[in-house]
């Protein structure tokens, strides 16, 4: 019996690893961005602009089964939009143009249909990213005057750095190859946090909320 039962183990444990798969790729991914605000109505926040950015980087899927894959990677992204504001000081409405720079790790599932067509399938994906800005800009530079206050500051400076965002993508995936796949897929990223620290720690606007959101159109080849 405790033969069998190791016997068991062993096959199990083979065919765990047999089924185990790692593809890794690049991907590339237009998008576009903006900034939902939420403020008191006598700051009247509001969206104006959305923004069209480019980034992309690594994917690394690992299958735990035929049609299930922990996706994950490495990837540079662009965020940001244009808002605008009543600033109380002189009651006249101000816009900014807001653009950031994210590096940013997926963590989601995907879940492959079977061959809809020869060598083809669809694929559903949820997680979520995890990153933090490294770069920012305000109207096109990387330092901001304010025009009511006088003062000066960074752009970057003007960002929380944690960003956590909602994932959710689908797509069609091609196999042109022993291990060669392209796919292309289009995802919604929708930002949880609060990234704006500029308002309430500069400006002492109360209430404050700039959340990001994304289209992407991801495109991408696996090795």
């Amino acid at each position: 019996m405790r033969k069998l039962l190791l016997a068991l183990l062993t096959v199990g444990a083979s065919a765990s690893a047999a089924s185990a798969q790692v593809e890794i790729g690049l991907k590339l991914s237009p998008s576009v961005t903006n900034l939902r605000a939420e403020s008191p109505t006598d700051l009247s926040f509001q969206n104006e602009k959305s923004k069209l950015t480019i980034g992309g980087g690594l994917v690394v899927d690992y299958f735990f089964g035929q049609n299930y894959a922990f996706s994950t990677g490495l990837q540079l992204v662009g965020k940001g939009g244009t808002i605008s504001y009543l600033d109380p000081i002189d009651k006249r409405r101000y816009e900014q143009k807001i653009g950031m720079q994210y590096l940013e790790v997926p963590v989601s599932v995907k879940l492959f249909t079977n061959d809809i067509t020869t060598d083809t399938k669809l694929y559903f994906q949820l997680g979520g990213t995890f990153g933090g800005a490294i770069a920012g800009r305000i109207d096109g530079n990387k330092r901001y005057f304010s025009p009511t206050t006088g003062n000066e500051t960074k752009a970057i400076d003007h960002v929380i750095t944690p960003e956590i965002a909602a994932l959710l993508g689908f797509g069609a995936e091609y196999q042109v190859g022993q291990s060669t796949k392209v796919f292309a897929g289009v995802s919604y990223h929708r930002g949880l946090l609060n990234v704006d620290k500029y308002f309430e720690d500069q400006r002492n606007f109360s209430d404050v909320t700039l959340k990001n959101s994304d289209f992407a159109l991801d495109l991408g080849l696996k090795f």
